[in-house]
């Protein structure tokens, strides 16, 4: 099943992609994506809606964020072996965590904003990891039983506010629409393995990563067990598990995105998204 959440910037409502290729609106069903609808009883119940009788949702309609209510915005750095390679870093001996705002978040066909004195803002296709139920101290055989699912999401960075800038990575990767995530939830159930999908990301046409979570250093059911270790994570946070390689940071020379540019990106069975990357008009 497919889960999304659609409309204005800050009123989405709950809906799901049909099987006929529509977008059906769950209104009165659910709240939202969040919370105990991500839960495995909440999304049985959803699965056990006949989709075809749900109201249609006008075509162009605007796609939020694919889930509500998240409280952290976790991402794992260097966690592909090939692009720590193109980066000049090693392979970290645990995964390197930091934090996103959830300021950052947005729908996935959102732009791509470069913040006011940026001249390295850069892009990263990454596999999303949508937490379904509260997960603490949790083994790694138990960690996929608390996914919710997968989505898509661009770990939008700046490197010089990232790298360059003094102390953690957090600044570089928190400006708004830093984090674009959907266009929908696929549930774990549709996911085979998630560590056997191929992924990849275009700028103005041109392929720049064509990668696959094949090559993660660390798996999925892996991060979540990780991370649970040191916190607990709760319904709608999302684990954004890190990029292949092909980024900008490792062209030769450097190569960042520009006002006009357009950025499209997917994962095979999870969807695609597209941006338009602009000046921030503020």
């Amino acid at each position: 099943m497919k889960l999304l959440r659609h409309g204005l910037s800050g009123a989405e409502k709950p809906g799901l992609l049909h099987s006929d290729g529509t977008i059906r609106d769950l209104t009165g069903l659910v709240p939202d994506i969040g919370g105990h609808v991500l839960s495995d009883a909440g999304i049985a119940m959803l699965r056990g809606v006949d989709a075809a009788t749900l109201p249609l949702v006008p075509d162009g309609t605007r796609l939020g964020p694919c889930v509500a209510g998240t409280g952290k915005f976790i991402c794992i750095g260097l966690n592909y072996s090939d692009h720590a390679a193109e980066t000049g870093a090693t392979v970290p001996p645990e995964p390197i965590i930091f934090m996103k705002a959830t300021s950052a978040i947005c729908g996935p066909n959102d732009p791509i904003i470069i913040p006011r004195g940026s001249e390295k803002t850069d892009w990263e296709v990454e596999l999303a990891v949508i937490i379904g139920t509260r997960a603490k101290y949790v083994t790694e055989a138990q960690a996929l039983h608390h996914v919710a699912g997968y989505a898509v999401t661009n770990d939008v960075s700046e490197r010089a506010f990232q790298i360059e800038r003094s102390g953690q990575w957090t600044k570089g990767k928190s400006c708004d629409n830093f984090g674009q995530i959907g266009p929908w939830l696929v549930t774990r159930d549709e996911v085979a393995d998630p560590q056997d999908l191929p992924m990849w990301l275009t700028v103005n046409g041109k392929t720049y990563q064509n990668g696959s979570t094949k090559t993660m250093v660390y798996g999925a059911a892996h991060l979540v067990s990780y991370l649970s270790q040191f916190m607990t994570l709760h319904p709608g946070d999302v684990i954004s598990t890190g990029t292949p390689p092909g980024v900008g940071l490792g062209q030769k020379p450097p190569h960042y995105l520009k006002a006009g540019d357009i950025v499209e990106l997917g994962i095979a069975g999870l969807g695609q998204q597209r941006q338009d990357v602009i000046a921030d008009p503020e």
